[in-house]
């Protein structure tokens, strides 16, 4: 048993130490250690689905889809009640908008050549939820609370037609331009498909604020997101089977101790 667990536990710190800079090493962690975070007390889990971001005074704009993935915790606040805290981090978390006239960058071919196309902003943060949520009897539930966000690369996309529709396109990493980190309000409503360690959907909206780029004269622009996300616990189902094993145990071996006397 204890070979065993000495041989787990080195596999799981090789895979920690190797992939501990990337966004999969992340996701493969929490999937190595969901059995063991998952109780009566804490819910642990992935998290993930597909945001619409925009960025406010910069007209015209639309709304940009991407998709998002991370880890959750929801934490029990107080026995016997139906409040909980849930954060965690979307370690692949894009912001940004589209439908914006393309700029000048210094270079007169590619200024030509994008001059009637169309540019997006793509802003990839790590972001941290840290929601109050109150669970009713239905299942349903309301969550609300700020969210913190790291940038860590940013690229804006020029894409033109030539032949066909959007099939020149070019990136320009534009990360100093903007803040190193983003704060704002998160508010979202969800449901809980089981009861205990059962999976949730719903629907959260993120408004920042705080100023996303580090020299703007004009009105402040802030990033703006709706999410649509799915929420999948890790190990719940295997934890509570083995608990339900073991009280089916318990209950045999009552029974057979009362037929004995």
């Amino acid at each position: 048993m204890k070979k065993s667990h000495f041989i787990k536990s080195s596999i799981i710190a090789i895979i920690f130490f190797s992939f501990s800079y990337t966004t999969n090493s992340q996701v493969l962690i929490s999937l190595l250690l969901g059995d063991k975070l998952n109780s009566d007390k804490l819910k642990f889990g992935l998290d993930g689905g597909v945001n619409w971001s925009n960025i406010t005074n910069l007209d015209p704009s639309l709304y940009k889809a991407y998709f998002n993935l991370g880890f959750y915790f929801d934490f029990l606040l107080k026995e016997n009640t139906r409040w909980y805290l849930h954060t965690g981090v979307l370690v692949k978390s894009t912001m940004g908008g589209q439908g914006y006239a393309p700029y000048a960058i210094g270079n007169a071919e590619l200024d030509s050549l994008f001059a009637g196309g169309k540019l997006s902003h793509k802003i990839s943060y790590f972001n941290v939820p840290i929601l109050a949520r109150y669970q009713f009897k239905n299942m349903l539930y309301l969550e609300a609370g700020p969210n913190l966000g790291l940038r860590y690369k940013a690229f804006d996309i020029f894409t033109a037609d030539v032949e066909d529709k959007k099939d020149l396109t070019y990136e320009l990493d534009v990360r100093d331009q903007y803040t190193r980190i983003d704060a704002g309000i998160m508010a979202g409503v969800g449901f809980q498909v089981l009861k205990g360690t059962g999976y949730n959907f719903g629907m959260r909206y993120y408004y920042g604020l705080t100023e996303i780029m580090k020299e703007n004269a004009g009105d402040p622009q802030h990033n703006s997101t709706y999410y649509l996300y799915f929420s999948m616990p890790v190990g719940a189902g295997e934890k509570a089977k083995a608990k339900a094993e073991a009280k089916e145990k318990e209950r045999e071996a009552k029974k057979a101790e009362k037929n004995q006397k």
